[in-house]
């Protein structure tokens, strides 16, 4: 399984922010369509990534209000990227290994979408479901031989 094969499933809305807009906006903007990641994109380009844990350290740091904090001041400025050509499992310990929760999804410098853990962990769960109905369905339609009788009895 591709990653191509979750953001075909998960669809293409994408949201985004600037590095120079106030993180109070970014985090309203999340609490809004109830998202945990933006990508932060400036002049076209990738330019990192915040999520709800950058947004709560940040805040905290900054004595537990929003202030005058850019985005710029609280994003991961080199998150990982994957491309619709990564296979899942390879996703999957690119961010068990660095406790990353989101990933952009890059071809070239163009950004196709964002994955996130739950999106993976579902298309595991989903992919071993259907092997699991598949080898039942092999079992229970097995072929039965004629002469099993016959061979049990010379054993």
């Amino acid at each position: 399984m591709k990653v191509s094969d979750i953001l075909r499933v998960k669809g293409s809305t994408l949201f985004t922010v600037q590095p120079d807009q106030p993180l109070s906006e970014a985090a309203s903007t999340m609490a809004e369509h109830d998202i945990g990641s933006l990508v932060v994109m400036e002049h076209g380009d990738l330019a990192g990534m915040l999520t709800f844990r950058e947004v709560i350290q940040g805040t905290v740091r900054n004595g537990g209000a929003f202030g005058t904090l850019r985005v710029r001041s609280v994003m991961d400025d080199h998150p990982m990227t994957c491309t619709p050509e990564t296979d899942i499992d390879e996703v999957r310990r690119m961010m068990l290994n660095r406790h990353a929760r989101y990933m952009p999804v890059m071809t070239d410098k163009t950004l196709m979408g964002v994955i996130s853990f739950y999106d993976v962990a579902k298309a595991v769960v989903d992919g071993q479901d259907f092997e699991n109905r598949m080898l039942k369905a092999y079992i229970r339609d097995w072929p039965v031989e004629e002469n099993a009788g016959e061979r049990q009895a010379l054993l």
